[in-house]
């Protein structure tokens, strides 16, 4: 076993706390009006939506519950926010806008096939209902 080997379920779990924080902190921002953005109008399709989405999901990554379906989920809006907004304005991302879409869809794809790793609430919830329930004396 490889040394780095030993310290695989801890890097993806600060991998997906990072993922997750920023992902968070886009819809934060939309939804918000943060740092110089104006915000979405409550319920306008799409933007609204896609921030809430950012929101949730990137909450629920961050900290480790529900991880993959929030994983999955968060990936497929940015797939959709990829191909219907910056797509039509070139093809590389680099000429439209789209690195932290196309970044964000492959790193929540990332998060969704390994799973959450080390440091989630998942991961604690469930050591506890395995663990045995001691006998009283």
């Amino acid at each position: 076993m490889h040394r780095l080997d030993q310290a695989r379920d801890h890097i993806i779990g600060l991998f997906r706390i990072v993922i997750g924080f920023l992902f968070a902190c886009h819809g934060f921002k939309t939804i918000f009006g943060l740092f110089g953005a104006h915000p979405a109008p409550v319920g306008q399709w799409p933007g609204w939506w896609a921030a809430l989405i950012q929101l949730v999901c990137g909450i629920l990554v961050c900290v480790g519950v529900g991880t993959r379906p929030a994983a999955i989920l968060g990936s497929g809006s940015m797939a959709f926010a990829y191909f219907t907004v910056h797509a039509p304005h070139g093809l590389w991302p680099i000429r439209n806008g789209g690195e932290a879409a196309a970044l964000f869809c492959w790193a929540l794809l990332v998060v969704a096939f390994t799973g959450p790793g080390k440091l989630a609430l998942e991961g604690l919830w469930s050591r506890r209902t395995r663990e045995p329930v001691a006998a009283s004396a």
